[in-house]
């Protein structure tokens, strides 16, 4: 055991170290929460700051690191090889395998990661510097090694996009809610708020609306008392004002400028006793303010604020009226039911049987259902409940019918004409 063989010894620890670094700085990186290293940056830290911007490009980096890691590992095996193969002859190879199999395995492996894993913020901040410095000096050949790699995944069909990451923001944090609520870290209802609002920009305005069949609207042709008798008794504050047909949307009246006009008419200057039968409502009706049923409930949201208006009538690709939304509509998608003093008392929407058999308005939402009762079924073919019913069964089901599909069971409780008023419905399996 001569010098020779000490300073190989120091060397293959050397490279055993490093091999650890690389190996734990990878894990570390991957693992540590960009919205932790931000905060952590925010409030100053160099080191989270940097592993922000190496962390940028995913595949830069993993490349670099592998490629210092595989360096320093066959190094070291090539060195270990050839020192016991000095000392203890041809069966030193076997041997130098089965120790450098070990050691890589604990000290350069499992050890490092465990380690990373349990702080990785903290590991990110520390190991960011060192490995920024080995991404820079890699670049040219992992830019190398990338295209290659790119080519022989494009022979087998594989199209790669260096612009995507591997998950996106919004994946990354409902999976983080979702994965919460299931560990009873995240309240239901708080995950449901965050969600929901995750969840505008996916959602159109078709969704959610109140559709026309649910319209309260005023006849422009009613008699001014008429009017104002529907006005006081409505719960709502805005009413769609039409002539003719329910179609011919000509504006609509807010309930304090209606009583401003019939209050100047009957105790202004110039009132007198017959002065309310002069009234017209379509002299205080706004314009209507028309959008598409295709909008996304981001985009309405912002322009309910840009316009400084609460109300929009939704209309088709035709002009046909379908139903009308509010930014209270939107609104309640994140935070729930909104209900004031003049909402009508309703009976509970999620009463179930003794079988778990839930009874349920048909024209409740797949979305308020799936976040109500933490079911999931599918809403890319219909909005409601009924709407499922009848996509599934191709057909509107007769009072009575039983279907079973996404792995609930629905029964037709209650049909008027067309529409499934009322639908049984019980998770199986």
């Amino acid at each position: 055991m001569d010098t020779a063989f000490w300073v190989t010894s120091g060397g293959i620890v050397l490279l055993l170290v490093l091999s650890g670094f690389f190996s734990g700085s990878e894990t570390a990186l991957t693992a540590a929460s960009r919205g932790k290293l931000r905060a952590q940056a925010d409030k100053g830290s160099q080191g989270a700051e940097r592993a922000l911007a190496i962390t940028e490009d995913n595949e830069r980096l993993i490349g670099s690191v592998l490629l210092g890691n595989n360096l320093v590992n066959i190094l070291a095996t090539s060195l270990a090889t050839a020192l016991l193969t000095r000392v203890f002859g041809e069966s030193g190879v076997a041997l130098a395998t089965l120790i450098m199999t070990l050691l890589v395995l604990i000290f350069a492996e499992v050890l490092p990661k465990t380690y990373a894993i349990t702080n990785a913020e903290t590991a990110a901040a520390a190991v960011s510097g060192p490995i920024s410095v080995v991404v820079k000096v890699f670049s040219p050949i992992v830019a190398t090694v990338r295209v290659l790699v790119r080519a022989v995944l494009s022979v087998f069909g594989v199209q790669t996009d260096p612009d995507d990451h591997i998950l996106a923001v919004r994946e990354e944090i409902a999976g983080a809610l979702n994965l919460g609520h299931s560990e009873g870290v995240v309240e239901k209802e708080d995950r449901d708020r965050i969600l929901g609002a995750l969840d505008l920009s996916d959602r159109t305005v078709e969704e959610i609306m109140l559709h026309r069949s649910g319209i309260e609207m005023i006849n422009a042709d009613d008699d001014p008392e008429t009017v104002l008798s529907q006005c006081l008794a409505s719960s709502h504050t805005r009413l769609p004002v039409y002539r003719d047909e329910p179609e011919n949307i000509i504006g609509v009246v807010h309930a304090k400028d209606l009583l401003r006009a019939i209050d100047k008419l009957v105790r202004g200057p110039d009132a007198d006793p017959a002065g309310l039968s002069r009234f017209q409502v379509g002299d205080v009706a706004m314009a209507p303010y028309f959008v598409p049923e295709t909008t996304t409930l981001d985009d309405q949201m912002r322009e309910f604020l840009r316009r400084h208006t609460h109300f929009a009538l939704v209309v088709d690709e035709y002009g046909a009226l379908q139903g009308l939304i509010t930014l209270e509509d939107i609104l309640e998608e994140i935070v729930g039911e909104i209900a004031d003093e003049f909402d009508e008392a309703k009976e509970p929407e999620f009463i179930a049987d003794t079988d778990g058999t839930y009874t349920l308005d048909g024209a409740m939402t797949i979305r308020d259902a799936n976040r109500a009762l933490d079911w999931s079924l599918p809403d890319d073919e219909a909005v409601t409940l009924a709407g499922l019913v009848i996509h599934e069964a191709q057909t509107i089901p007769a009072e009575g019918q039983v279907f079973s599909f996404h792995g609930f069971r629905f029964e037709v409780a209650s049909r008027e004409a067309n529409r499934l008023a009322e639908l049984k419905v019980r998770k199986v399996g």
